[in-house]
């Protein structure tokens, strides 16, 4: 279903648009050759903010290269692979459309689809662009994060294989869409996907389907 344009890691930055930090391993680059992924990510790669980034489930994170194509005509900055902070860039597959729960081989690693990527005030700020979280809010593509469940070895050009899908069908756009408030008539279907999703992704959709119901 798709191939590894590239394994991305993180070169750390500063600078006053990181945060209450002070640095982050958003910037990440491409490297060459096998790079090894273990339960807890990728290793070589970097994780400087583990509160809101740094759990299991958020061990892999992929973006699509036509979705760079796309924010780099929109920002009108040419974007590269890494360049979204994703570990894994991903060609001729739509990341989006991957199902909560399913299961994936890429290279020889088993990845677990868990949910969408939340944009943040350091991503607007690493690609200075003004309105970032609610542009990319709107345009509803977030990339898709992973759990590891088979370590191994991935690499540019790595095949991507789907091993199984959840009988729900609820895709990771869905997700966002429901978690970030836009897509309301989607909620009785991602609540199929409840039993999938990481509890604390479970608890913010429930609350916010509650919310809407009163």
């Amino acid at each position: 279903m798709g191939t590894v344009r590239s394994v991305n890691l993180a070169v750390v930055r500063t600078g006053d648009w990181t945060g209450k930090l002070g640095r982050t391993g958003i910037d990440k680059r491409p490297v060459d050759g096998r790079v090894h992924v273990a339960l807890g990510g990728v290793t070589g790669d970097t994780v400087v903010d583990t509160a809101n980034h740094g759990a299991s489930y958020q061990a892999v994170y992929a973006f699509g290269v036509d979705d760079l194509a796309h924010w780099s005509s929109v920002i009108g900055r040419e974007l590269v692979p890494g360049n979204a902070g994703e570990n894994l860039s991903v060609a001729d597959a739509d990341v989006n459309d991957l199902v909560i729960g399913q299961r994936v081989r890429v290279g020889e690693t088993v990845l677990r689809v868990t949910g969408p990527r939340i944009p943040c005030r350091v991503f607007a700020g690493f690609w200075s662009a003004q309105s970032l979280i609610k542009r990319f809010t709107e345009h509803g593509r977030p990339g898709a994060y992973f759990a590891v469940e088979e370590p191994g070895a991935v690499w540019a050009g790595a095949p991507i294989e789907i091993l199984s899908t959840p009988d729900h069908g609820v895709t990771v756009a869905e997700v966002f869409g429901v978690l970030r408030g836009r897509k309301r008539e989607l909620d009785d279907h991602v609540r199929q996907a409840l039993g999938d999703l990481p509890e604390p992704w479970a608890e913010d959709v429930r609350s916010r389907m509650a919310l809407a119901a009163r």
